[in-house]
């Protein structure tokens, strides 16, 4: 676990191919496959999650609270894509990040994303109370 908070403007990037287990399938004149909204999402709340992971101890996690992400253009199986999470606001425990993906050098998804970080115990404290 990190000593320092994260600084604002600092970023995390991961990449990724897409496969088809990350696409959605259309059937018109022909089969259409692309990157899945839901998956492109998941991609990019990693991105951030990744970003948190060194100012976690052992008994803290990042959960996500907030995703509000516009998906630009459609990406085809086995392209590669680049997810970016760049922090723009912290009040410990909230942290809000501007996340965007790129396929190549076209923009592909742009937008904001909150992750909030608790104690593991509260979630399962809380998971206990709703069943």
């Amino acid at each position: 676990m990190l000593d320092q908070p994260p600084r604002t403007g600092s970023l995390k990037t991961i990449t990724f191919e897409v496969q088809q287990s990350h696409a959605i399938t259309f059937t018109h004149e022909s089969e259409i496959s692309v990157l899945s909204t839901p998956s492109l999402i998941w991609f990019l709340e990693q991105a951030a999650l990744q970003f948190l992971e060194p100012w976690l101890d052992d008994q803290s996690l990042s959960v996500g609270t907030h995703v509000d992400v516009e998906h630009l253009a459609p990406t085809p199986i086995g392209a590669t894509v680049s997810c970016t999470a760049r922090l723009i606001y912290q009040d410990a425990p909230v942290y809000r990040f501007n996340v965007e993906a790129y396929a190549g050098q076209e923009k592909i998804a742009k937008g904001v994303h909150s992750r909030r970080i608790i104690k593991a115990s509260q979630l399962v404290k809380r998971l206990k109370t709703t069943n």
